[in-house]
């Protein structure tokens, strides 16, 4: 079974966030449980379901129109689940773009990926359709090697940072930090799996970056470099009952840019240049990572 982020354990007495129903949402799509052109239900059973109230819902919603995730948006019937975009060289939402390359990337018999950024949240999402395909026997590597590198716990993050840091404590990095592990938690079971259901030799490794990366950075069976910067905004958000003023990053909207190693030379040098980057950190700064 593909484990998704709604079976990780959540505190019961805390009402769901927007930001958390929707990648409930998400995770439905991209495993499948959701398909393209399905309708959802209405706000009224999805508030039920949730026991949240519908203007909630409505923020989940817009959140997913706004990845590309919906269509038909309209005050009288419910969205439709919308058509994966056709892959391209022209820029996405990291969140719509990157589960196209994964799954071209799933292709070939030993899958490389390597990924940088502040929560393995897009990538978790975006192999959503390689693992349904390879559950499905569409496709069948022999070998999977994911490597990623995320900010380190003990240090002092760029953001997301409370807005007032003047409080005690600091539930924003503490948020960060449930969201993390949780996330990595999930890509990880899910990935590993496939050994015992399918026999394919999986490894899935972090380790801990000592800064806050700037940009989110996926690496390709080293013929790819996909590359997004982090837009920081300020909102807010429902967290273990507080509304947390915080900067943060909604990088699942940020633009994805693709660098081929095929299309040309001046791709085919940030192609290996982003891969020997990713390589220094890897065997340099970064220590073990260990999601709890």
């Amino acid at each position: 079974m593909v484990v998704t982020q709604e079976n990780v354990a959540v505190n019961g007495s805390r009402k769901l966030s927007p930001q958390e129903i929707a990648d409930i949402l998400r995770d439905r799509i991209r495993t499948g449980d959701l398909k393209a052109g399905d309708r959802l239900p209405t706000q009224a059973e999805l508030a039920d379901e949730f026991g949240v109230e519908r203007g909630t819902v409505r923020q989940a919603l817009r959140a997913l129109q706004e990845d590309g995730l919906l269509s038909n948006v309209s005050k009288g019937s419910p969205p439709r689940i919308a058509e994966p975009p056709a892959v391209s060289g022209e820029p996405q939402p990291t969140m719509v773009g990157l589960a196209p390359r994964l799954v071209e990337a799933f292709s070939v018999p030993h899958v490389h990926v390597d990924a940088a950024c502040l929560t393995a949240e897009t990538l978790m999402l975006g192999l959503g359709e390689p693992l349904r395909r390879i559950h499905a026997g569409e496709v069948r590597p022999e070998s999977i090697n994911v490597r990623i590198l995320l900010p380190s716990r003990d240090i002092p993050l760029a953001f997301p940072v409370p807005v007032d840091a003047s409080g005690s404590g600091d539930p924003v990095h503490q948020r960060w930090l449930a969201q993390r592990n949780a996330q990595g938690q999930v890509l990880k079971h899910n990935l590993q799996a496939l050994r015992a259901t399918h026999g394919i030799d999986v490894h899935v490794t972090f380790r801990a970056l000592p800064f806050t990366p700037p940009i989110k950075l996926y690496l390709l069976n080293g013929t790819e470099a996909l590359i997004a910067y982090y837009m920081i905004t300020r909102r807010e958000e429902e967290w273990d009952s507080e509304t947390l003023e915080m900067y943060d990053t909604l990088g699942g909207k940020s633009l994805l840019f693709s660098f081929e190693q095929q299309t040309g030379l001046r791709d085919a040098a940030f192609v290996e240049q982003s891969q020997k980057w990713f390589d220094a950190l890897w065997e340099t700064i970064t220590t073990d990572l260990t999601l709890s």
